[in-house]
């Protein structure tokens, strides 16, 4: 296929090549990363391009990357040279937290052409387009000097039935492994009407759930006057049509008796909450620079469970944290057994340039890493089989999603309290709100049985 210019606008370039730009994307990283990548596909969707999956033609590649771990930088790359295979006259847009503090590392990636940070993606289309007669641009800014939300605008997120909805940016907790407060910069958060107005499109285009992400969500109105995430999470509870309210992660020091007693009585706040534990020792938590104790963080759990009644707590564990010893690690490993969390992801510590942890001796080898992964996630896949056990016999409430790709013929969707369940059925249910009770259970689900009579929403 001969090379075409984008640069010619939407009319002329359909006249000359009889159809229409192609865009496509691939996306790493958070669910903040994810909503950004809806965000500019509909950016190049208002432009006159259609939007293709990764694997196929296009005239454009956006590569939304992240830089939480090397193998996140890593596979960053790998899909770069990947979409020049495909297309060796497309332009490629690299873009996110990897471009932002690796800037000279991307830009001596030949197949890249537009660099772009964590910042102006709301520029994207005219970037590439710009590109398109320029060997390379580069919008990589200073992060530290932005003191504004991005206001990037969804109205509908391709294949979903829950809608993720960024309400704030950056990070100030600067943690001693963690790469993203370089990366995201300051807190900034985004104006309460603002967010109210995504969440009415959003419920008019037929989405009953929200999921509010950030990259420290806690953080909400700190940098605004006389509103917090409470504060947000009541004003959207009050919307018609928005039937469930989900928090993508939470920091533990937030959850306190005032806020837990305050959500427990909004009954479409989601009953499960991701609390970011990364270790269950204290000398490891210290050296973290993590802001609590595990006797805090045990209290935080405890004080969730008494407010929720079959509440989900999943969180985030992270082993080969340097000078991580036999002893400690064994520390975290009976901390969370005792814990039980409903799922626990499981990282290996990832020696990021820049940070504290970086520089710290004691460094631990990848096979021991590899070693105390495998032994937490073994316990995690326990744990979560025990928690969705405690379900069996029960109805609850099912948001549908999508068609099961491990068994035919079956539909899948989520609890309010994070359980996947499965059902067998032939009928659309995708989007709609069913009871259904819970009679199985296979590696990663529930089986359940919709309820006859029961109530669509």
């Amino acid at each position: 296929m001969a090379k075409a210019n984008i640069a010619l606008d939407a009319d002329e370039f359909y006249d000359i090549y009889g159809r229409k730009k192609i865009v496509s994307f691939f996306t790493l990283g958070c669910k903040v990363n994810q909503y950004e990548t809806e965000a500019m596909a509909e950016i190049f969707k208002s432009s006159g391009y259609d939007v293709v999956r990764f694997d196929e033609y296009a005239d454009v590649y956006v590569i939304n990357t992240c830089t939480v771990t090397g193998r996140g930088d890593m596979k960053s790359r790998q899909e770069i040279r990947k979409a020049k295979k495909i297309n060796p006259d497309s332009v490629v847009a690299v873009v996110g937290c990897y471009s932002q503090v690796a800037l000279n590392e991307v830009l001596n990636i030949p197949e890249v052409n537009v660099v772009l940070g964590t910042k102006n993606k709301g520029e994207i289309v005219k970037l590439v387009e710009k590109a398109a007669n320029a060997n390379k641009v580069i919008a990589v800014e200073d992060i530290f000097k932005d003191r504004k939300f991005e206001e990037l605008k969804i109205s509908a997120q391709e294949g979903h039935t829950r809608a993720y909805l960024k309400i704030q940016d950056g990070c100030n907790q600067y943690c001693t492994y963690c790469i993203i407060p370089y990366a995201r910069g300051p807190i900034r958060s985004r104006k309460p009407n603002d967010i109210l107005d995504e969440v009415k499109r959003l419920k008019d285009n037929g989405y009953k759930e929200v999921v509010l992400t950030g990259i420290h969500v806690a953080s909400y109105g700190k940098d605004l006057e006389n509103v917090n995430l409470l504060d947000i999470i009541k004003m959207i509870h009050e919307i018609d049509g928005i039937e469930r309210i989900r928090l993508s992660s939470i920091e533990p020091t937030f959850l306190t008796e005032d806020f837990v007693r305050e959500v427990s009585l909004l009954p479409k706040f989601c009953r499960h909450y991701h609390i970011s534990l990364q270790s269950g020792s204290d000398s490891v938590l210290k050296r973290m620079g993590r802001r609590y104790t595990t006797s805090e963080y045990k209290t935080i759990i405890e004080r969730v469970r008494k407010y929720i009644k079959d509440v989900a707590i999943t969180t985030d564990v992270m082993v080969g944290f340097p000078g991580e010893t036999e002893k400690e690690f064994n520390e975290t490993y009976n901390f969370v057994k005792d814990i039980q969390f409903s799922k626990m992801h499981v990282f290996k510590y990832s020696r990021r340039a820049g940070t504290k942890a970086a520089d710290y001796p004691d460094q631990i080898k990848n096979s021991v890493k590899e070693e105390r992964s495998k032994i937490l996630i073994k316990l995690s896949e326990e744990c979560e089989l025990k928690f969705y056990r405690k379900f069996l016999g029960s109805t609850l409430n099912v948001l549908f999603e999508q068609r099961t790709k491990e068994l035919d013929d079956y539909v899948e969707g989520l609890t309010d309290n994070y359980i996947r369940v499965a059902v067998e059925t032939d009928l659309n249910i995708k989007n709609k709100i069913l009871p259904v009770k819970l009679i199985d259970l296979k590696k990663d689900f529930a089986i359940g049985k919709i309820v006859e009579g029961g109530e669509i929403n």
